[in-house]
């Protein structure tokens, strides 16, 4: 009776060190799977002969620490992208305090009322655009199935000669993208009959606009505006910054003008 005993317990031994190998007559390691792997409930790592080990949360994913080392679950904060969705996958975010100043006073206004999507920005008969250069960006579209987002804010001020009286500009910011209009919105600013405030106006330019489906390849975006009319030329009026003789009332950092491109592609999957 006590052979027969020695006997199992030995093969017991014998089979918890070695190499289990299924679908390979050769294991490679503990456990050596060669072929499809069916899971039917959670999967634990990190236990102890004593206690189980922990089966993660929700969304969680599984991390290698490393030869030696029980992988980890973790949380990440990135979230997955399925077929057949759009997904944002960059933004670009620029800013400038430069402006213009170059269309004020002594500047007529190019009388051009009219803009079509196209229109080159450097066609004087569309308009007389002067850019906005610390706006530029340049980036690469990938998939030609796509959404465009832009979000352009600026300052605008213009002070009158005569703080009494009050006068007006006609404007308009359009974004380019290498070098044709894709998108612009028409404006005024009157300034304030007020002699109080010097014949100062403040205003806040803003332009929302969605291309959709742009070409693949590199992309050029730019900002650029134009003086329609003037009630007076020799108003001063200034973008994305404030007028040589302010006083004060307010200034570069605060009339700034700032671009938001958000790249939003259509996600798919090429199998092998």
């Amino acid at each position: 009776m006590k052979k027969i005993i020695y006997c199992t317990a030995g093969f017991l031994s014998f089979f918890a060190n070695a190499q289990v190998g299924i679908g390979t007559p050769k294991p490679k390691s503990t456990l050596d799977v060669n072929g499809k792997t069916t899971l039917r409930k959670e999967l634990r790592v990190g236990g102890t002969s004593t206690q189980a080990g922990n089966a993660g949360l929700n969304g969680q994913v599984l991390v290698s620490q490393g030869e030696g080392k029980s992988p980890v679950w973790k949380s990440l904060n990135v979230s997955f992208m399925e077929e057949g969705q759009y997904k944002l996958i960059n933004s670009y975010l620029s800013s400038d305090q430069t402006g213009i100043i170059t269309l004020s006073n002594g500047v007529a206004g190019d009388n051009v009322y009219k803009n079509s999507v196209g229109d080159d920005i450097t066609d004087g008969a569309k308009g007389k655009w002067v850019k906005i250069a610390g706006l530029e960006n340049n980036f690469t579209i990938k998939n030609g199935k796509n959404r465009l987002t832009y979000q352009f804010q600026t300052g605008i001020e213009m002070k009158a000669p005569v703080s009494t009286t009050s006068e007006n500009v006609r404007f308009a910011c359009g974004v380019f993208r290498n070098g044709k209009l894709v998108a612009v919105r028409p404006d005024r600013v009157a300034s304030n009959n007020n002699s109080e405030k010097e014949g100062l106006m403040d205003y806040i330019f803003t332009l929302n606009y969605t291309e959709l489906n742009v070409p693949v390849g590199i992309q050029k975006l730019e900002i650029a505006c134009r003086k329609i009319t003037t009630s007076n030329s020799n108003s001063q009026f200034s973008i994305g910054r404030d007028v040589q003789s302010s006083n004060g009332a307010a200034n570069a950092f605060t009339l700034e003008s700032t671009m938001k491109i958000d790249v939003i592609e259509y996600v798919t999957y090429k199998s092998n």
